[in-house]
């Protein structure tokens, strides 16, 4: 039976996003299945986040991203603050609902994600 294994996000410099990626998340670099145009990112318990060198441009609504969870609005905040200063940046988005319970952040990479606000009802 198949099961999932990690999420892998296409990146131009390897070092810059593995920098970014290990602080924000916590994680750290392995050695597992390392080489010149891959990087694999662990917690405790394994690999969490493949990196893996790419050509392809980045999507400016991607069908796929990360949502980030906060407990409430204050983390939230703070996170996203803490983000920005390791190197996301805020995006302009254009398809925010009225009343978000997320904010999209683009990584050093241009790799878009959200942080998501728990507390908040989800927003369609």
């Amino acid at each position: 039976m198949l099961r999932l294994g990690i999420t892998v996000l296409g990146v131009d410099d390897l070092e810059r996003a593995t920098a970014f990626w290990s602080a924000a998340l916590g994680l750290t670099r392995s050695s597992e299945w390392e080489n010149e145009n891959w990087r694999t990112l662990s917690d405790q318990r394994g690999p969490v986040l493949g990196l893996i060198r790419s050509e392809t441009p980045v999507q400016r609504h991607p069908r796929l991203h990360l949502d980030l969870f906060a407990d409430n609005r204050a983390e939230q905040v703070a996170e996203v603050a803490r983000l920005v200063s390791l190197g996301a940046t805020e995006v302009d988005w254009d398809s925010y609902p009225a009343d978000p319970d997320f904010v999209v952040l683009a990584d050093p990479e241009g790799n878009i994600f959200c942080v998501v606000d728990l507390s908040h009802p989800a927003s369609s």
